[in-house]
């Protein structure tokens, strides 16, 4: 009994062994399959972009790092073009996040289509993408592909129910010509695509090095520009609004002037930008305005003169949720809104996004008047005359300046004027030089100069 229960056991152990055999296989090739899809899912994830599926950030440094390697052995060159979505920024505002999502996703797959198999294109997030192009040795090819995806991306976007129109700024880069390594490549991508923003976007330009050594001026202005309040370098002055029936004065515009130690008076046209780029508009801003309400106060006090001030205010701060520091310092100075004019541009009521319109309401529940500055020569769509609440026009000086000599400048200075006055809108000349400007401009209706 005993020898036939070991030969029975034999056979139990070994069967029970192959069984086992077999499980262990399975698991062992279910454990593997499963580490490299986890793999697989982690290196999908570090190294592509969620949302366009082409490579990200991560991906693309280790591809240019490679390139130029390559290019080194074969002493050859490549190109970076770097694209950067105009107008993205108001579809997101306009339409919502999702239809952003939607564009950017059709974005990719047009300029993917623009390329070789062989070239890269990632996105850097945003809406900033970047192609590699290696070996390719002539400015006719690299134009001509700049040139397709300007084309492509502008053609229209059907997102869900809604068509918007883009247009795409290029900047371009050659190695080893502008740079032998990644960083100053992408600071020279970079500075060539804001070039072509400046430039009035829809187009590429190439790095060149006066753009290097603009980019060192630039960059010490702005350095200069933080430091300005503290050395009390900024001034407010107050250009007088003279009441053409009354010939009185009862408003001024404030007007910011920037005296710098070595460069002497820097032009708003040079600094205004710098300190929108550079996010210091808020702190100008929220300063200028400080002062205007303390002349307000002053002048009142001092000289019994009630007298409403104009402050311009940048697109920029409209993004900036400062609404309440205005709104607490003039109830701390016992100013009322009516002493208080914001001039804002065209441009910004052209946009109209819901911040800007949220800001707008502010102001009018706060009693402060709304002026559109250098009215004619942004986005002229009469459209937002209507959906806002604006107070003033203000006429910009590129029609009053030849307004004794040029027929057309008088009719469409009287025009604005008939129109704004029918709207309900008061209207003020800019830049009136001469007596006999002013005269005509009274004999149009003009409100002030």
């Amino acid at each position: 009994m005993h020898e036939i229960y070991g030969d029975d056991s034999g056979e139990l152990i070994a069967a029970y062994d192959a069984v086992l055999k077999v499980v262990f296989f399975d698991m062992d090739l279910a454990l593997d399959t499963y580490f490299h899809s986890g793999m697989q899912k982690l290196f999908q994830l570090a190294n592509y972009d969620s949302l366009t599926s082409l490579p990200n950030r991560n991906l693309f440094h280790d591809r240019l790092a490679q390139e130029i390697k390559k290019a080194q052995r074969n002493e050859s060159s490549l190109v970076l073009l770097l694209i950067d979505l105009d107008q993205f920024k108001e579809v997101n505002d306009t339409l919502g996040h999702p239809s952003g999502d939607l564009l950017l996703i059709e974005a990719a797959h047009r300029i993917r289509k623009c390329v070789r198999e062989a070239d890269t294109v990632a996105r850097l997030g945003g809406d900033e993408f970047i192609i590699i192009l290696p070996e390719l040795n002539t400015h006719t090819h690299v134009e001509r592909i700049a040139l397709d995806i300007i084309q492509v991306l502008s053609k229209p976007y059907q997102l869900d129910n809604d068509i918007v129109y883009i247009s795409a700024s290029i900047g371009i880069t050659v190695y080893p010509e502008d740079a032998q390594d990644i960083a100053n490549l992408l600071k020279h991508v970079d500075q060539a695509m804001y070039v072509a923003k400046a430039e009035g976007r829809n187009r590429f330009s190439y790095f060149t090095q006066s753009m290097q050594q603009e980019a060192r001026e630039k960059q010490e202005l702005t350095n200069d520009l933080r430091q300005a309040l503290v050395r009390k370098e900024l001034h407010v002055y107050y250009q007088p609004i003279i009441g053409l029936k009354s010939g009185s004065i009862t408003k001024a515009e404030a007007l910011l002037r920037w005296k710098h130690p070595t460069r002497g008076m820097v032009s708003p046209v040079i600094f205004i930008p710098l300190a929108e780029e550079s996010g210091l508009i808020h702190e100008i801003g929220d300063w200028v305005f400080q002062q205007a309400l303390a002349c307000v106060v002053d002048w009142q006090k001092r000289l019994g003169f009630v007298i409403q001030i104009s402050v311009n205010k940048s697109p920029i701060q409209f993004e900036h949720p400062e609404k309440q520091v205005w709104q607490q310092k003039m109830k701390e100075l016992g100013v009322p809104g009516n002493r208080i004019n914001v001039e804002i541009t065209e441009g910004l009521l052209f946009k109209q996004s819901a911040k800007t319109k949220e800001r707008l309401l502010d102001f009018r529940n706060d009693g402060i008047e709304v002026s559109i500055d250098d009215f004619g020569t942004g986005f002229s769509s009469l459209s937002y005359l209507k959906q806002f609440d604006i107070d003033y026009l203000k006429i910009d000086r590129s029609f009053i300046k030849d307004l004794e000599k040029n027929v057309d400048d008088r009719a469409l200075a009287e025009a604005i004027i008939v129109m704004a006055h029918k709207l309900g809108i008061r209207t003020i000349a800019e830049g009136v030089e001469t007596e006999v400007q002013r005269d005509i401009l009274k004999s149009c209706g003009c409100d002030f100069v």
